[in-house]
């Protein structure tokens, strides 16, 4: 059976970085490690093919080709999907849909055949089995979790590497804490369940036979739910593995605790991890205890971010308005917390319900639910109404992205992480891209950008105080121009006369 493996193109949102691709001439972050995954389940002898639109398009041939067509995607790819499968069933090719948003929203694709919803090393074997033997169901689904011991590696081989800036791989599955509005634990549970070390390096060498010398990204909801195993078993295998590499750095997700174990900290950095989003949503006590964010509770946040930024990582942060407990204070606390903790990257966006979290069912119960969400974090939007005047919340929550990508408030940013970041030791390629991509800047943002006093500021301010830390500034520079992008897309009003 010739098998398509077709991935959606996402929208122009915050996390593609696709206006700052353009500085390294790639077309997309990553491939989507989910269908990867999905090809290494399937019989050996189908023939393959991964078509992401994120890099290319969905040709006529390929539908010609293809007996069956395996689709995966998120919530924010909703309408894509729905246009591919809707090209698939005008070619007569068996649709099959699974990932996150199928298994979500599976009753809005009438169109599809087969849904093989949930985690598919439990529920695609019974597929497989069922299309041998000509009995199969429409839809496939369990309520267990997967011993993702037994998950293979993903079929990169089926990737042109030269689209993507970096590769994904999966270390666990699962979250320990109990975010109300999250939906993590729904879907992947509370028991972290990791992978062993070993099968992370066969996934390492595999990328590193394949060629790759870049950056992979760690894609865990919570890298540090277990702790335990992670600094006994994974981070001793990368430090060793990382001792003949070049090229290779990690960044992941944690939870704010990771700032409480500094052994902890310091082996994630000689490991090669350089960055780490963390859920911050709110500097608001009331709030957090509102949305069970207790891991965040009774502490100094922007003391633990500065802290994280002194032991050698970035941090991106996620933050939230919205909530019940929200005062209309809380937009310019938002701000001066965003600039006082240097977190560089942050994405801020209004509280969602998505279907299944305790959020959800609260909401429900009091009538207090709107459409779905779009599942774009920062476009302004939200399915649920909040106690706050709704008008109030978007003036609020506008301000704040009109602020923090301004690029006064963005480059002061900048310089405010880089006095506290501590550069770790390591060694980098001198990857040709990337020395194009400062030329780029220096004519992008240095000379045709509104902005370009800022840029150029940024850029000697980093030289006479900073110089170790260059490239980290050329590379944050080009993210704000992204960012600023997104915004503009989003018409969160002109930035401080910064035409992007």
């Amino acid at each position: 059976m010739n098998v398509l493996l077709i991935y959606p193109r996402f929208p122009d949102t915050f996390w593609t970085f696709r206006h700052a691709l353009k500085f390294i001439s790639k077309k997309a972050v990553s491939p989507p490690l989910g269908l990867l995954t999905v090809a290494a389940m399937l019989p050996p002898d189908w023939p393959k093919r991964l078509i992401d639109n994120n890099v290319t398009k969905l040709a006529e041939e390929d539908l010609a080709w293809a007996d069956c067509a395996f689709i995966s995607g998120m919530v924010v790819q909703r309408e894509p999907a729905h246009e591919i499968i809707n090209r698939c069933k005008e070619a007569g090719v068996l649709v099959v849909a699974g990932g996150p948003l199928f298994t979500i929203e599976h009753e809005l694709f009438e169109e599809v055949d087969h849904f093989v919803l949930n985690e598919a090393e439990l529920t695609l074997p019974s597929f497989l089995e069922d299309l041998k033997q000509r009995c199969t169901k429409r839809i496939y689904t369990s309520s267990e979790f997967a011993d993702i011991q037994e998950t293979p590696v993903p079929l990169w081989e089926l990737v042109d590497m030269n689209h993507y800036a970096t590769m994904d791989i999966q270390y666990s599955r699962g979250c320990p804490f109990d975010c109300e509005f999250c939906n993590v634990t729904v879907l992947l549970g509370h028991r972290p369940r990791i992978k062993t070390a070993q099968q992370i390096i066969t996934e390492l060498d595999t990328l590193y036979d394949l060629g790759w010398r870049a950056s992979v990204f760690f894609v865990d909801d919570n890298l540090i739910g277990n702790k335990r195993c992670l600094k006994t078993e994974l981070l001793p295998a990368l430090i060793e593995w990382q001792k003949d590499k070049v090229g290779f750095s990690f960044s992941t997700e944690a939870s704010i605790n990771l700032v409480d174990d500094e052994k902890l900290m310091q082996m994630m950095v000689k490991a090669g991890f350089r960055t780490v989003f963390i859920g911050i949503e709110t500097p608001d006590e009331g709030s957090l205890a509102e949305s069970n964010k207790k891991q965040n509770m009774n502490r100094d946040l922007v003391e633990d971010v500065k802290r994280i930024q002194r032991a050698g990582l970035q941090v991106r942060g996620g933050f939230i308005v919205g909530f019940d407990n929200d005062a209309p204070s809380i937009f310019q606390r938002q701000i001066d917390f965003i600039q006082r903790s240097g977190i560089v990257t942050a994405m801020v966006g209004l509280l969602q319900a998505p279907p299944g979290t305790r959020l959800y069912q609260r909401l429900k119960q009091e009538g207090r639910l709107l459409d779905r969400m779009s599942g774009d974090n920062v476009d302004g939007t939200t399915n649920i109404i909040p106690k706050m005047n709704l008008v109030a919340l978007h003036n609020g929550y506008e301000n704040i992205m009109r602020q923090i990508y301004s690029p006064e408030h963005y480059y002061q940013r900048v310089k405010t992480f880089l006095r506290e970041y501590h550069q770790p030791k390591g060694k980098a390629p001198r990857d040709v891209e990337y020395i194009l991509a400062f030329f780029r800047s220096i004519y992008r943002l240095g000379i045709v950008d509104e902005a370009r006093l800022y840029y150029w500021k940024l850029l000697f301010w980093t030289i006479f105080h900073r110089p170790v830390h260059l490239p980290m500034a050329i590379t944050l520079a080009i993210y704000g121009f992204h960012f600023r992008k997104i915004c503009e897309l989003h018409a969160f009003g002109k930035l401080d006369s910064a035409a992007v």
